[in-house]
């Protein structure tokens, strides 16, 4: 069994403040011994489910936040960024069995995470993808879709959760946080390796093609940004349309020209 995981920080356990996500603060080192232990986790109990190759991608802020030495050794971590479109779930291909998403965080805009964002910490009001808010989680898990990858478990914030649940119900979900305003109600982070073991191992050995997200037929995306001069360039990016002076749509029957776009205009 091949399985990808995709690891963030601002859904690990306990993480509350941008300080303790920034590699220049004090506060930094604690939390990504964390998100290197929650990964860890996930990494063990897809061993214990009968994988035999792991793809780990580090996928915070520069890219280069876990410890590889605390990963198993079958483990190949992709760290940094190569500028491709899939960004934070690169190099996943049609090859993998499962993806994972560990230590992910709810949509801009929303109230479940202090740290609640989407690709840009503070320059994105929102995206939307047909509608509806999008996390950096369910861009990505469309990537995965697109190929027909599983994905089949993902922790992180109790709100992200119920955005799990719309587009796949089957996918094992790991709740550690709970953002109630400028705070967070935490499992303890002991408990939460654990759990994840668990809960990984558990969603390896379902039926893997359950999980499978259904690809719409169409993408409308909808993207607000802080700064109105940032809509006013991407609007020249070619298909996308300035809808207000913040504001800028983009439609396309082809997934892989949205996270184009996306990489160019973000």
């Amino acid at each position: 069994m091949k399985v990808y995981i995709s690891a963030d920080m601002e859904g690990v356990t306990g993480i509350t403040h941008w300080n303790e996500t920034d590699k220049l603060k004090g506060d930094y080192g604690y939390f990504a011994e964390q998100m290197t232990r929650e990964v860890a986790a996930a990494c063990e109990g897809a061993r214990k489910a009968g994988a035999t190759e792991i793809w780990v991608k580090d996928a915070h802020e520069t890219g280069r936040n876990i410890d590889p030495s605390a990963l198993p050794e079958n483990v190949r971590l992709i760290r940094g960024w190569s500028g491709h479109p899939f960004s934070m779930v690169q190099g996943v291909d049609a090859s993998f069995d499962a993806l994972l998403f560990v230590g992910y965080h709810s949509w801009a805009g929303s109230n479940h995470n202090p740290l609640a964002h989407t690709m840009d910490a503070h320059g994105i009001q929102y995206i939307k993808i047909n509608g509806r808010y999008a996390s950096e989680f369910t861009i990505h898990a469309y990537a995965a879709a697109s190929l027909g990858v599983p994905v089949v478990f993902i922790s992180g914030d109790k709100g992200l959760m119920e955005e799990a649940k719309v587009l796949n119900g089957n996918m094992r979900a790991l709740a550690v946080n709970e953002g109630i305003g400028d705070s967070t109600v935490s499992i303890h982070p002991h408990v939460a390796v654990e759990q994840m073991k668990k809960e990984v191992e558990l969603a390896l050995k379902e039926n893997l093609d359950l999980c499978k997200i259904e690809v719409p037929k169409s993408f409308q995306i909808e993207i607000s940004f802080a700064e109105h001069k940032k809509a006013y360039k991407a609007s020249f990016f070619p298909g996308v349309k300035q809808l207000s002076a913040h504001c800028v749509g983009f439609e396309t029957h082809d997934y892989f020209e949205a996270l184009r776009m996306m990489a160019f205009v973000l």
